[in-house]
């Protein structure tokens, strides 16, 4: 199927199998990590500052990250940290078999990841162009890559639902440092014809400086980071107030908390399947903008829905929304980045996106302890349309500048695929 054509490259094939199966343990464990954080503490501010502990060093690190990477062997990077995360599961895991419930050693454990995760994103991100054979499959291989994630959003969570409820939260975590032992076979199996790295001549510093210096000029590039970064610090954190709505606002169990995941993540499935269906030259920001109404006006109406079943179809087309957004965002900017940049481009990807999200985890945290989770969500959808409505004037105010950086990116492409 025309779908999946970027399957075809063995390499991109590997990694999409092994990954598979890592993922689901990886939302198995955050699933199981919510609800016990919860379980004990009864706290949304403290799910706020263990989302905040986990993505935090996104925003320090992602571009120190994109730099290093772009210096180093990105192969031999991603291989170093699924070892290292590996061993924080393990560390997890061994943590709750021993019933030691230590809400500070588990929010140091989730900032472990957090660290990993900085370097671990940006490599996998910018490594997919060597992944994959056919440069025209890159755009495939990116929405490819959000539906196995978004998949494991939906197996993850409800596989957690079940064990949560008959075993407990160390059969989740043990679980979950099983399933890098795939990721890792099938990393060694790959056959990459990653680049020589010549040694650079200046600077990480200088590097970084160059970097942001290439993304702060281009209008381009930088009002879809902006409108990432309004998204990641007041709309997509909604997510960090679901285990209240699951267990006070709907009186329900870890498996409800489960059925929210679950549904954000069929809602995302939709999503990038339609993504990686797309033809080649489709408007990347004309789906950005639709994508983002989407998503903000159903956190508006998931907000006040007093029945759960209605509750779980906004889930559903929150997930449509949040996926659709992000992939639009990362393809565009892996599709018109310079090839020298690409990896500083993806890291603020990272950055906007993983790295914001816990500020604005800790902020709905605050909030909905003050002003409740139901209006706290509703003011995250308003917060959605307004940055929507921003972004479309700004892009029309900079119409021409866009235009030229986007004919000038397109022509540096070519020539690199051409080369």
């Amino acid at each position: 199927m025309d779908v999946f054509r970027s399957l075809k490259s063995r390499n991109f094939r590997l990694f999409f199998y092994g990954q598979s199966v890592s993922l689901i343990g990886t939302w198995m464990q955050k699933t199981a990590v919510c609800w016990l954080v919860y379980r004990l503490t009864n706290s949304a501010l403290l799910l706020g500052v263990v989302s905040f502990a986990g993505l935090i060093p996104s925003l320090i690190l992602s571009p120190y990250a994109g730099s290093y990477i772009d210096r180093h062997n990105r192969y031999k990077i991603l291989v170093q940290t699924q070892v290292i995360s590996m061993l924080q599961a393990l560390a997890l895991a061994v943590m709750i078999l021993f019933k030691y419930y230590s809400i500070t050693g588990i929010i140091l454990l989730t900032l472990v990841q957090g660290i990993i995760n900085a370097f671990d994103v940006t490599c996998r991100q910018s490594l997919m162009v060597d992944m994959v054979t056919q440069r025209e499959d890159l755009p495939n291989a990116i929405a490819l890559n959000s539906t196995m994630a978004n998949f494991a959003r939906i197996a993850g969570p409800a596989m957690a639902g079940i064990l949560l409820s008959a075993f407990g939260e160390d059969v989740c975590f043990g679980l979950n440092f099983i399933s890098y032992i795939p990721v890792l076979i099938s990393l060694f199996m790959m056959k990459l014809d990653t680049p020589v790295i010549k040694k650079a001549d200046t600077s990480i510093w200088t590097e970084l400086r160059e970097g942001f210096h290439y993304i702060s000029h281009d209008k381009d590039l930088s009002s879809l980071l902006m409108m990432l970064s309004v998204s990641s610090m007041f709309v997509i954190p909604f997510n960090t107030l679901m285990p209240i709505f699951a267990k006070d606002v709907f009186n329900g169990t870890a498996k409800t908390f489960s059925w929210f995941e679950s549904a954000a993540g069929l809602g995302s499935i939709i999503s990038a399947m339609y993504m990686a269906n797309l033809k080649a030259g489709k408007d990347m920001v004309k789906i950005l903008v639709t994508s983002s109404l989407i998503f903000s006006l159903s956190l508006m109406l998931l907000a006040y829905s007093g029945w759960l079943p209605l509750a779980l179809v906004f889930m559903v087309l929150s997930g449509v929304g949040m996926m659709a957004q992000t992939s639009a965002i990362n393809t565009y900017i892996q599709t018109h980045a310079i090839p020298a940049m690409r990896a500083r481009a993806i890291s603020y990807y990272i950055m906007a996106y993983q790295g914001i999200i816990p500020i604005g985890s800790l902020l709905a945290g605050v909030m909905a302890n003050v002003a409740g989770p139901k209006f706290t969500v509703f003011a995250e959808g308003i917060i959605g349309v307004v940055a929507v409505v921003a972004f479309v004037n700004y892009r029309r105010k900079h119409a021409d500048e866009i235009s030229i950086i986007t004919t000038s990116a397109g022509n540096n492409a070519a020539a690199t695929t051409a080369a």
